[in-house]
């Protein structure tokens, strides 16, 4: 077990509650992570680049590097830093119907298992990542998703982190678990830290 406090980091004998997260008006927060989320304390300091937290999360979650997304609140717009090739291709409103913005306002984590049947956006899901992707009519669309807001000690929003499952057939993508929503709003509360979301 690791532990969170103050920015430093210390190897914590195992409980068994190996997950809470403990807020104490007037003091620091203290962030209590379960091993399989420890590959998380290597993407914090400086240098490391959008790819590479993405891929560390992906892993945790045993997903595919292209279902993991981040985004950066900016003035009112949601900005992706990662996936590289959704950079470019704008922005979204805070002010939209988009899920990442419902997310952003109502600043709760969400779980849809049934995301292919939720009225969304799906101008993003559709580009392809290099012309040469192997997908002709464009990326398999989202199955699963997780959406939870990344937010200060002072519960500002900063961003979204999205896990997603992609294929052509739901039933080929797991479901989420309320265990696995609960990990990631851990790893969110551990992003605050991370330079990939303060750099602009």
């Amino acid at each position: 077990m690791w532990c969170m406090k103050c920015d430093t980091f210390d190897v914590l004998p195992s409980t068994e509650n190996d997950m809470t997260h403990e807020t104490d008006p007037g003091a620091t927060e203290e962030i209590v992570l379960s091993e399989n989320l420890l590959p998380l304390e290597s993407v914090l300091g400086p240098g490391v680049t959008p790819q590479q937290l993405c891929c560390v999360l992906a892993r945790v979650f045993h997903v595919q590097p292209t279902e993991v997304a981040l985004l950066r609140l900016e003035n009112g717009l949601l900005r992706f830093i990662f996936p590289d090739h959704l950079r470019t291709t704008g922005a979204i409103p805070i002010s939209s119907k988009a899920v990442v913005a419902h997310t952003a306002l109502s600043k709760k984590a969400e779980i849809f298992n049934n995301f292919a049947r939720v009225k969304h956006a799906s101008i993003f899901e559709s580009i392809k990542p290099h012309e040469s992707d192997p997908y002709v009519e464009g990326p398999p669309p989202i199955q699963k998703l997780m959406s939870v807001p990344i937010m200060d000690r002072h519960s500002n929003v900063l961003g979204v982190i999205q896990i997603s499952r992609k294929g052509l057939d739901p039933n080929l993508a797991p479901d989420f678990s309320r265990e696995n929503l609960h990990d990631l709003e851990l790893a969110a509360g551990v992003l605050v830290s991370s330079p990939v979301l303060l750099e602009n």
